[in-house]
This record gives C-alpha cells, structure tokens and sequence, in this order.
C-alpha cells in the first residue's frame, strides 16, 4: 500500500522491519493509523488532536497499570514535531457483524463483551482518583452544540437536535465504570480458536472516563445492532433503566461526531455528521 502521508523514511524509522507494502493505513476521526507487525503509529490530522497526543500517551499508560485482562495499546515513542505517537500493536481484528449470523459466535461475542465491561465496572474504584468524572459533561456538550452547531443547521434539523438534547437533560450522573467512550466494533479486537471469536484487546482511549457504562453500551448497540445488543443486555442483567439511557445517548452520536469535528476542523466528519440535519 502506498503510504500518503508521511515521509515513508520516517515510517521506515519508526516501524523497522516492515516494508511499506506490507503497513496498513487507517483513517480515523482524529488520527491517520499505520499498522505494521509489532507497533502501531499514530499521525494526528489537526492541531487540536495534536496537541491531545501527550494526554492520550498518559491515558495508556494510566490503563497499563490497572492490571486488565484483556490487551490495551502501550505508547512507545512520542514527537511533539512532526507529531505522532508510537504504540505496541494489540493483535486481532474486528468482528464483522455478519459472523454474528452464527448463533454461537454471537453468543460467545455477547458473553465476551459484558465480561469486559464488568472488568471495567470493577476498574473504577482504582481509576476513579486519575480519570475524570464531570458531573456536566451532557449540560456542557449541549451547550456546545447550540452554540457552535445550530448555525449550521436547517430549521428542522434544530428541531431535530432539541428533542436530542432534551432527552440528556433527564439522564442521572452515573459514575459506575471506567467508560471506553468509543466502544464501537472497530476499537473491539478479537482472534479466534476453534471456531470462536476470544477477545484479543481493546484499542483507542482517547475518550476513557469514569462514567455510565450506557455510553459503551450504546456504542456496541450501534456497530451490532440491537439483536445483539439485547442478547449482550440480557447475559449481563441490565434492566430496563439501562436500556433507556443507551437509547437517549446512541440518539446523540451523530451530534458528538459533528461537534468534535468542528472543533477539530476537520470539514469532512463535520458534514457527514450534520447529514440528517440540514
């Protein structure tokens, strides 16, 4: 593959061993991803993201010391110019969610995702001193969104936004888990033994929190469906409660993209989440 950005001396540097045939570039919100054998380089896109490099590192390595089952990212190596972040690569792949059509894949999928978000339940008594847990984050990021995105907008897609924003205001503060906050199926990886997807790590902290394990339910809901979010609710005895909070902050997904991507910049993403409401 051919590697557009950057320099590939510098790829050659920072991944030795692998020829630029063989990486994997990966456009992401925020970063350009190459994947070679044994690490992963992170290129930011922006500034701002830039400039969020050094507390995505201490996030990392905030992570390495919680004593997880499960692989996370460990930083390597970080430049400030050009800016970039070097880290161990965690092997495995994403499901795709046609190998959910297999009813016993899906189950050891389902089972296997809420093993994973009780070891981050669990996590939280010893993260909740060094990650944060701001009381208003959904007041703040409403507020946001109608001041730097409602001129945007066509009227009903105003309309549209209040009745998404609205439905924030009646959630609870919950402060029960360390919170991924991007647990969506591409940050999921997974290898396989007889037949059988086994959880390999989890990638892309950039947004880890102690929060509402709502926030990485709903994620999951939007990559797999609700088919399979319902079996994953069920094997993990969430009620009802649960259910409606997942539902009020997948309804807010698009707006997050589009508020993130316009403080970033980043035309693109800007556009296609403001895609139902203009």
């Amino acid at each position: 593959m051919r590697i557009p950005e950057p320099d590939p001396a510098l790829l050659s540097r920072l991944l030795p061993g692998d020829a630029p045939e063989d990486l994997t570039v990966r456009q992401g919100q925020f970063h350009q991803v190459v994947i070679g054998s044994e690490r992963v380089v992170c290129l930011a896109r922006t500034e701002a993201a830039a400039e969020r490099l050094p507390h995505r590192a201490a996030g990392l390595r905030l992570l390495d010391g919680f004593g997880l089952s499960f692989r996370t990212p460990r930083p390597l190596l970080a430049s400030h110019d050009p800016p970039f972040l070097v880290l161990s690569r965690v092997p495995g792949a994403p499901l795709e969610a046609r190998a959910l059509e297999d009813p016993q894949v899906a189950g050891a999928a389902a089972a296997q995702h809420v093993a994973l978000l009780r070891e981050l339940a669990r996590a939280s008594e010893k993260a909740r001193s060094a990650l944060p847990a701001p009381w208003d984050r959904w007041r703040r990021f409403a507020a946001g969104v109608r001041t730097e995105l409602f001129g945007l907008m066509s009227d009903d897609g105003r309309r549209r936004a209040e009745r998404e924003l609205a439905a924030l205001d009646g959630l609870p503060h919950v402060t029960d888990a360390v919170v991924h906050g991007d647990l969506g199926a591409e940050n999921v990886l997974w290898e396989w033994a007889d037949g059988l997807p086994v959880l390999g790590g989890v990638i892309d902290w950039d947004e880890v929190t102690i929060g509402d394990p709502a926030e990485d339910l709903a994620a999951i809901g939007a990559s797999f469906g609700t088919p399979f979010l319902d079996r994953v609710l069920t094997l993990g005895g969430w009620d009802r409660t649960m259910a409606a909070r997942i539902a009020v902050i997948r309804s807010t997904f698009a707006l997050q993209q589009a508020l993130s991507a316009h403080r970033d910049g980043d035309e693109e993403q800007l556009a296609d989440g403001l895609t139902g409401y203009r």
